[in-house]
């Protein structure tokens, strides 16, 4: 199943009416990773007025997230909702808050820590992760040649290509396209290609990710 997160921690700061709002957002697997960043960015926070929060886990479909003394509403369901929004699992976003003097309501709170968690998520790398198969092809120099309009078609990860008597390449294919690939490929070639399967693993399918 095919799933989004990220790839590594982000922050992002704004002010809002004297109060400074810091989103941060992290990737996690489980709700004891995702309690332990809340926990690292409260202690870096002490001072803070909030240090609000929402989290959204594919283990055991888990998702928890606190006003941590805001008005009901107006902070976690907020930041839990951008991250819904944004498709996103195996995330834990925190947004902190350092009182300014100038009371924002019940709606600018929503707005301040939506705008806390969008930004955060607007400064993190999206990996779009999916059960691949690995394949590794020989093919004659001859054919080589129809084989990228084919990978385009069907959203193939290139990672190597060996170039000696003949051509051998390694690729990633979403695993549920992997049959069709093939036979897409043999036929192509009229058969004069080898198409071996090595592995089943987990990819970022995003644009430009690294392989």
């Amino acid at each position: 199943m095919e799933y989004k997160t990220i790839a590594e921690r982000c922050e992002a700061r704004f002010i809002e009416k004297k109060s400074e709002f810091i989103g941060y957002l992290a990737p996690v697997e489980t709700e004891e990773q995702a309690v332990e960043f809340i926990n690292e960015i409260r202690a870096m926070h002490r001072k803070a007025t909030h240090n609000c929060y929402a989290y959204i886990l594919r283990e055991n479909s888990a998702a928890r997230h606190s006003d941590d003394g805001e008005p009901s509403g107006t902070a976690g369901v907020p930041i839990y909702e951008v991250l819904r929004k944004e498709g996103l699992t195996d995330v834990a976003c925190v947004v902190t808050r350092y009182f300014g003097g100038v009371l924002l309501g019940a709606g600018g709170l929503v707005r301040a820590y939506t705008r806390g968690a969008k930004d955060a998520v607007g400064a993190a790398r999206i990996k779009v992760m999916a059960l691949a198969e690995q394949f590794e092809i020989s093919v004659d120099y001859s054919l080589y040649g129809k084989l990228p309009q084919i990978f385009a078609e069907y959203d193939v990860r290139t990672v190597s290509e060996e170039f000696a008597d003949i051509v051998k390449i390694t690729i990633y294919v979403r695993e549920e396209l992997s049959e069709k690939l093939k036979e897409k490929l043999i036929d192509s070639c009229n058969g004069k290609i080898v198409v071996e399967s090595k592995q089943k693993i987990r990819i970022d399918f995003a644009q430009n990710a690294e392989i």
